[in-house]
């Protein structure tokens, strides 16, 4: 396995001289419902109209997408919930897939997420930010392609720093710029109401609403799902925290029962406010959606929107970004992951290395081809990891289970063969693109974690490159169960907390 490094910074007895474990547990001070639906609103809602109108076809069977994904998203949930609980250890299907299914499956979907998801996720969202700061800048054409890389790397490297710097900074980062998507998205809905009150609806009637302006396509349908479930991502972070979370068996299913029924209805409601004021062939030649809405809508106004939508997405980057981290700290404590990724730092208690190693890995391409790397990948270990938990209970009937979801994951498995299979059929290259990153993941675990015996040359090279990553980042890995013996520390150790009480009473000043 990577294991840990040799820690260079110790005291004389080789010992941590920093007791920082984890990015301290958010849901102590915020509840997980406010912290699950933050996280599923972000760029998605104003990235993902165009991609599923496009493979929908038609206005109709666009709004029937983003229902049916919000009741999929719902039922995915659940059964991550049963999991949860079942298996109450942060790091999200990860850990839940190592430990069913064996280290290798485990490894291949750290290693997809490290190399794909999390990477495509950033870039995505800061793509986003770039072009909705920049399209009121060129009105009558797209913005030129290096201007949005450029605005989206000093996005990525601001925030990047921001999260270097500290972990408090972040989320008052988080906190100030998600008013802008809330502002964004009511001030979208309510434009809806009203031009439908004028009597402005006509691509909401059903003999136009599903006249296609393509030939229907199934394959292109599960296209229109995957470009919709990037829009519901972040249902499953709550599984990432587990361990961090007051009452899980109460707080967890309550999240998913009241956040997820909001955020279909905000998107379903987003989605018909852009057809009362665009035609679909309007929204398809738009770049930037709800750009051109508050242009159609709001006049003198419409620099409203471009402004919320990018303090919505420059939030969605930092969002992204700070939980991350969580991951790698999952991964590396597994020995799946090089001990560095997981350090940080001695005073700021922020995990360095891993985000810069995720800006790094966070290229630019064609955004929408992105999405559907990111939607096929995550869809194919969503459903391995239902999959899963029928056969863990299979395996272990009696296992203790304070959640349990009866037949729900069969339907969700359904669904997850149609949209698979349908997306194999119809984009064969990027799927099988995907397909082949994530086996790039094979022989490195085989070589870096199955392989023990390897020669110390290969090892001294590795504490080596690990020396000079701590030594030039500043950081060690956390020891989460040694308390501080001086008074005075800058570090103080947080505990997972048990009760409310115990949460309040662990909070860590600095960290």
């Amino acid at each position: 396995a990577y294991g840990r490094a040799e820690n260079p910074m110790g005291d004389e007895n080789g010992e941590w001289t920093c007791s920082a474990p984890k990015v301290p547990p958010t849901s102590q001070d915020l509840l997980p419902l406010k912290f699950f639906t933050g996280n599923i609103i972000g760029s998605g809602i104003f990235v993902s109209p165009k991609g599923v109108m496009e493979n929908a076809s038609s206005v109709g069977v666009a709004l029937i997408v983003w229902i049916i994904t919000g009741i999929i998203t719902a039922i995915g949930a659940l059964c991550y919930a049963e999991l949860g609980v079942t298996i109450p250890k942060s790091g999200g299907d990860y850990s839940y897939v190592k430990d069913i299914f064996g280290g290798l499956a485990g490894f291949l979907r750290l290693w997809i997420a490290v190399l794909v998801i999390y990477p495509t996720n950033q870039a995505v969202i800061a793509l986003t930010f770039s072009n909705y700061v920049l399209q009121p800048l060129f009105p009558t054409c797209f913005p030129p392609e290096n201007g949005l890389r450029l605005l989206a790397a000093v996005c990525l490297l601001l925030l990047t720093w921001v999260n270097c710097s500290s972990v408090r900074w972040a989320t008052r980062v988080q906190d100030i710029f998600t008013a802008g998507k809330l502002l964004a998205l009511a001030l979208i809905i309510v434009m809806g109401f009203v031009q439908i009150c004028k009597g402005d609806y006509y691509w909401l009637e059903p003999a136009n609403a599903f006249e296609p302006f393509q030939d229907y396509d199934v394959g292109l349908i599960a296209l229109a799902f995957l470009q919709g479930s990037f829009a519901y991502g972040g249902w499953n972070f709550l599984n990432y925290v587990t361990e961090e979370l007051v009452d899980p068996y109460v707080n967890l299913p309550r999240a998913i029962f009241i956040s997820i029924p909001l955020v279909t209805f905000v998107y379903v409601f987003a989605n018909i406010a852009y057809v009362t004021a665009m035609s679909p062939q309007e929204l398809l030649a738009s770049n930037a959606v709800a750009v051109t809405f508050g242009e159609k809508l709001l006049g003198v106004m419409a620099w409203i929107m471009p402004i919320s939508v990018a303090l919505s997405t420059f939030g969605g980057v930092n969002g992204s970004l700070f939980t991350s981290s969580r991951l790698f700290f999952a991964g590396a404590r597994e020995g799946h992951l090089p001990s560095l990724l997981a350090m940080i730092h001695v005073k700021r208690c922020t995990p360095i290395p891993a985000l810069l190693f995720t800006l790094c890995s966070s290229t630019f391409y064609d955004m929408y081809t992105l999405i559907n790397y990111v939607g096929f990948i995550n869809y194919l270990f969503y459903g391995v990891t239902v999959a899963g938990q029928i056969v863990l209970r299979i395996k272990q009937p009696d296992m203790h289970r304070p959640i349990k979801v009866l037949i729900w994951p069969v339907i969700y498995l359904i669904f997850w063969a149609f949209l698979l299979i349908f997306s194999l059929y119809s984009e064969p290259i990027v799927c099988g693109i995907g397909l082949a990153i994530m086996l790039t993941g094979v022989p490195v675990y085989f070589l870096g974690v199955y392989w023990d015996n390897k020669p110390q040359c290969f090892d001294n090279f590795v504490d080596k490159m690990t020396y000079v990553g701590q030594k030039m980042c500043v950081v060690v890995y956390p020891a989460e169960s040694k308390k501080n013996e001086e008074e005075g520390e800058e570090m103080k150790e947080v505990t997972s907390p048990l009760s409310k009480e115990e949460a309040d009473s662990h909070k860590s000043g600095d960290c």
